[in-house]
């Protein structure tokens, strides 16, 4: 009963504001700067403790009193307390930054080691822009993304970029190849090829079927160099060209883009082989791989680059029996 009879009590004197807060209220603490207590009066104690050595030490070495002894030794300690500065507690976190060393300074002792450089990140080579109508690399495949993946990575995107067209030629050589193809291409910019056929005749066969008999079809080729990192290759029948010359359609077209030749050591080529030109993918791909066999010089194909330089030179020792024969050992 008591208890219930207080309980109000003290509630509504907790709600009463108090009549002079500031005259009953006081106040003992006070501030000290804890620095201060912490720091105040070291550097005369220390001297106090060690006055007597000290001295000594300045009558050993020659010196009038403390004061020059310390001058004589303020390398010697500044070193020493750097060294034994613990960051955090008697140094900062962040060390502060250092002036550049000359060459007469370059042996100073830091107590904090230089951090290594940063990696230089790979970027994409000055490619500059290419002429209208010509396609570098990044009209395909965006150069600044492809740039950080390996080599297998990337031929097979370019796969996949030109699967999709059935009249798409897309392969990959290694640089030291297109090197070969590239001085060559310089030095012999046309050529003629072989392409081997099988031709309808009227002489009809037992079965009823169409008799056909081995023919052989030239094609004339011709390099360009439109771009730093692009090569062009045109394959025109020898027909059309010598109806038409350089107004000749040609019925294949190959690219050759360099841009990675140093980076990760390939160059992509794609081309497209045109419809209804007479020349089937199957037989625009045996043309490149034979313009390869006679461009890309071995010791084995030394008689294939005397044709080169026949050709080139307008040579009338220049056979088309000779062509031909080199061009079926390459089957």
């Amino acid at each position: 009963m008591a208890s219930s009879v207080r309980l109000p009590t003290i509630r509504n004197i907790l709600r009463q504001p108090l009549p002079h807060p500031r005259l009953c209220q006081r106040r003992w603490a006070q501030v000290q700067d804890v620095r201060f207590l912490a720091t105040h009066g070291v550097q005369e104690r220390i001297m106090a403790k060690y006055r007597e050595r000290l001295e000594q030490k300045a009558k050993e070495e020659g010196v009038e009193d403390i004061s020059k002894l310390k001058e004589a030794y303020k390398d010697k300690i500044e070193r020493l307390r750097k060294e034994a500065a613990v960051p955090g507690a008697t140094a900062p976190l962040t060390p502060l930054p250092t002036p550049p060393s000359s060459p007469s300074t370059s042996t100073s002792t830091s107590p904090y080691p230089t951090p290594p450089p940063p990696p230089t990140p790979q970027t994409t080579p000055s490619i500059p822009p290419p002429p209208p109508g010509v396609k570098t690399l990044n009209s395909f495949l965006d150069l600044s993304k492809i740039l950080s993946l390996p080599a297998t990575e990337i031929t097979t995107l370019w796969r996949l970029r030109h699967a999709s067209n059935p009249q798409s030629l897309h392969f990959d050589l290694p640089s030291s190849t297109f090197a070969s193809l590239l001085s060559g291409a310089k030095k012999h910019p046309s050529f003629v090829l072989p392409l081997p056929r099988q031709v309808p005749i009227d002489e009809p066969t037992a079965e009823g079927t169409p008799a056909t008999a081995a023919a052989t079809e030239l094609h004339y080729l011709q390099f360009a160099h439109p771009h730093p990192y692009t090569t062009t290759l045109l394959f025109t029948s020898l027909a059309e060209f010598k109806l038409r010359g350089e107004f000749a359609s040609p019925h294949t077209t190959i690219t050759f883009h360099s841009e990675l030749s140093d980076s990760h050591n390939i160059v992509l080529g794609q081309g497209t082989v045109m419809e209804n030109r007479g020349v089937s993918v199957d037989e625009a791909r045996w043309l490149v791989m034979c313009m390869q066999k006679f461009y890309v010089v071995r010791d084995e194909g030394r008689s294939r680059g005397e044709l080169l330089e026949m050709f080139t030179r307008g040579d009338g020792g220049f056979k088309v029996e000779r062509l031909i024969e080199e061009a079926e050992k390459i089957v």
